[in-house]
């Protein structure tokens, strides 16, 4: 029979991890390939072009359009500072005299003798793109941006908000089942990862920006009160670039739930070391999950790997993705191969998982996903 394979998050403690870091337009890349890099290092730079600013000159000087080029005491291609004259009108033998003033600091970019109006340029505005993990520049894209290697232990989460950024991990909570309240974020979380159990609330994302903390990794969030700290509704879009302090990473769902032991049992491992997080997350096409790395972590055993390239068999970790049992984790019994009608009425591939209190559930097999691990 054909393997049926379902993508799923890794949690693995011994990973090669492969970032691209590109630049948003052609600029110039500042490290070469084999170069050592740390989260920190500018490998790429470039500028944006500032924005737009349009000043009516001839409606402001009361003259045509095609007499404006008269007036202009900043021609095409000139600087100016806002406030300067732009732009100049005597009349009366001088005895009157318009004039128009510069909005922005900028550059005269057009000049339009058919609009009567003057475009105006703003400085263009300088980006940069950090290596965001410790590692090696494996390729360099030129003029884009380049690929850092690294190897260390590698999560994904189910979702997650907030950017990147870097910190030491700090377990909080003694269990998977424990939740992460603002009792357990301490004065010293500043700089730090602060990883929960089974759910992380609202006053302790408060109390964690206050004191400094960079992250915060827990099993489930309340969405009213991820809706509380970010102001406003999640839609559909990407994630990742909200304007907030404490990026947060959910590993399992919305509202209480543990933690996967694999993950938590990973996380009490990374204690005391830095890691680099992103909140970033899309769950449409290109799908995109939030993570976390630790590079240069060494397990102290020769763990065996999680071997995927035969998809869902029996004995295969995963966790269910849809009602009745969204959340849940679970384990591969049986794989029916024949087509079986469901409640919708549609025939569709089954299997059978063994929850963790040892029940038996019968799901379809696009209502689950493997635990990579």
């Amino acid at each position: 029979m054909a393997h049926a394979y379902t993508p799923g998050l890794k949690v693995t403690e011994r990973a090669v991890i492969r970032k691209t870091r590109r630049l948003p337009l052609l600029g110039e890349v500042l490290v070469e390939k084999g170069a050592a890099v740390s989260p920190d290092t500018i490998v790429a730079r470039t500028d944006i072009p500032g924005n737009p600013q349009t000043v009516n000159v001839a409606n402001s000087l009361g003259v045509e359009p095609e007499d404006i080029a008269d007036f202009m005491k900043v021609k095409t291609g000139g600087s100016i500072k806002k406030g300067e004259i732009l732009a100049e009108y005597r009349s009366f033998f001088g005895l009157f005299k318009h004039t128009v003033t510069s909005p922005v600091d900028g550059v005269v970019e057009m000049v339009s003798t058919v609009t009567g109006q003057v475009t105006l340029r703003e400085p263009p505005i300088p980006i940069q793109v950090d290596a965001y993990i410790d590692g090696i520049v494996e390729e360099v894209l030129p003029k884009e941006g380049v690929i850092v290697k690294t190897e260390g232990a590698f999560i994904q989460g189910i979702f997650g908000v907030g950017g990147e950024t870097q910190g030491v991990i700090r377990v909080a909570v003694e269990g998977p089942d424990d939740v992460l309240d603002e009792a357990q974020v301490k004065p010293d979380d500043k700089g730090k990862i602060i990883i929960g159990g089974s759910l992380v609330t609202a006053a302790a994302i408060k109390k964690a920006a206050e004191v400094g903390a960079l992250g915060i990794v827990a099993g489930g969030i309340i969405d009213s009160d991820l809706i509380e700290y970010l102001g406003h509704d999640i839609g559909v879009a990407i994630t990742g670039h909200e304007d907030i302090p404490v990026t947060v990473i959910i590993t399992e769902g919305f509202g209480r739930m543990r933690m996967a032991h694999r993950t938590f049992e990973l996380l009490k491992r990374l204690q005391g070391f830095r890691a680099s997080i992103n909140g970033a997350t899309q769950i449409r096409a290109g799908v995109m999950r939030p993570e976390i790395i630790v590079p240069g972590y060494q397990p102290q055993e020769d763990t065996k790997e999680q071997d995927l390239s035969q998809g869902l068999v029996p004995g295969t970790p995963l966790r269910i993705i849809r009602e009745p049992y969204f959340g849940q984790l679970a384990e591969v019994v049986d794989l029916p191969p024949e087509l079986q009608v469901i409640e919708t009425e549609a025939r569709v591939r089954i299997l059978r998982a063994k929850l963790a209190d040892g029940t038996i559930v019968t799901v379809p097999r696009a209502n689950v996903e493997i635990i990579e691990a």
